[in-house]
């Protein structure tokens, strides 16, 4: 069948319109709104926890500062750290008695001087004794006889006591020259004392921890010379923001990681400390912290290679559920004073208040707006309005 020229002549009539329709089709296809693309995630029920997170450190509970019992010539420590010492066998130190000091001709003959001259003060300090108290006594029986005043009384009673003080004044400086002077005799003769060296022993089995003084030298009573602790009786310290630690319990749960072994270590919170300090933060912001110290459970071999002063990452486990329904954090924004979302209903985002309870910092607990199973929008931002057809993504 042939198309006639009036055929012809009507289908290029059509043909503008045609276009034209095919124009405005594709303009509102481009301007139609396309869904957004959004990740989301099931509203589950699971364990959830709340935790306090913070950087803890090892201490071992009893350690001991063995200390010079008395003053000497200090022997070279052999021990190192690390080395085991058994309680009251282990000798960790040796302390000999000091040598007597010996003196030269000048000091000799200055120290001779000087017994001469507290021997001379001694015998004056003596004669006037003597006469003070001889004349109390003549004081005395004229008091008796009413010829002599009740101040004359006293003023001879005070001479003769200030005498008796002089003289023992010049007795104790005397017996000092001469044991001067019996130090530097025995040391020219050669006649010291018997030196018998001390020997110092640790008060507890464990290791060493710490060689205070290694060389030998000559040391004071009290000079500290070692720390010796047990490294298997270890506790942990953890330095939590006071408002945390108020809401932590004596025996509450703790997960110690990063510690250097592939399985957490657990313990057990022994004491909140009740007093806070003041700490300053890397940005520089005064924050009120409180020591939390944690017994650990795990057993000694599983644990054998920690030691004292060993960072670990705590988790002390102030909250948890077994069957909490839970979302992720990153689902949940203000809306007003409420909690919201957004969950996925055939293909289009829905806005929903919600009641949230506790959270874990990556999940939060639902307790009212949602049912297990439903969808939720993830980090919904501003572009995500109710209503709004979505298109869910896999990341």
């Amino acid at each position: 069948m042939r198309l006639t020229n009036s055929n012809r002549g009507r289908i290029r009539a059509w043909v503008p319109y045609l276009g034209a329709l095919l124009l405005i089709g594709l303009i509102i296809a481009g301007l139609w709104p396309r869904p957004v693309p959004v990740e989301t995630a099931l509203a589950a029920i699971g364990t959830l926890r709340a935790t306090v997170n913070e950087e803890g450190k090892t201490r071992i509970k009893q350690r001991y500062t063995i200390a010079a019992p008395v003053a000497g010539q200090l022997r070279r420590i052999p021990f190192k750290p690390g080395a085991e010492i058994k309680a009251s066998e282990t000798v960790v130190a040796v302390i000999d008695p000091l040598s007597p000091t010996l003196l030269d001709p000048r000091t000799r003959a200055s120290t001779e001087a000087k017994r001469d001259t507290a021997l001379a003060n001694r015998e004056k300090a003596k004669a006037t004794h003597i006469y003070a108290a001889s004349e109390l006594r003549r004081v005395e029986k004229l008091f008796e006889g009413k010829t002599s005043s009740l101040e004359e009384l006293e003023a001879a009673q005070m001479r003769e006591a200030t005498a008796a003080k002089e003289e023992a004044a010049g007795d104790s400086a005397l017996r000092q020259a001469e044991a001067e002077l019996a130090e530097f005799g025995a040391s020219d003769a050669g006649q010291s004392s018997v030196c018998v060296p001390r020997e110092v022993t640790s008060p507890i089995a464990g290791r060493v921890l710490k060689v205070l003084e290694e060389s030998t030298r000559v040391v004071s009573a009290g000079t500290p010379l070692l720390e010796v602790g047990d490294p298997s009786d270890l506790e942990v310290v953890v330095e939590v923001l006071s408002r945390d630690g108020a809401a932590i319990a004596p025996g509450t749960k703790v997960e110690f990681e990063q510690w250097g072994g592939d399985q957490p270590l657990i313990g057990r919170v022994r004491l909140v400390e009740p007093a806070a300090f003041t700490k300053i933060s890397a940005l520089g912001v005064e924050e009120q912290r409180v020591n939390v110290v944690a017994d650990l459970v795990t057993p000694l071999e599983a644990r054998r290679n920690l030691g004292d002063n060993f960072r670990v990452e705590a988790k002390i486990i102030v909250w948890e559920a077994s069957s909490a329904l839970k979302v992720p954090a990153g689902a949940l924004f203000r809306q007003g004073e409420q909690w919201a979302t957004f969950v996925l209903e055939n293909g289009t985002a829905r806005l929903r208040p919600v009641k949230v309870g506790r959270a874990s910092g990556t999940e939060t607990q639902i307790l009212e707006g949602l049912k297990p199973g439903e969808e939720v929008i993830v980090y919904p931002g501003s572009r995500v309005k109710d209503g709004q057809r979505v298109r869910p993504i896999k990341i």
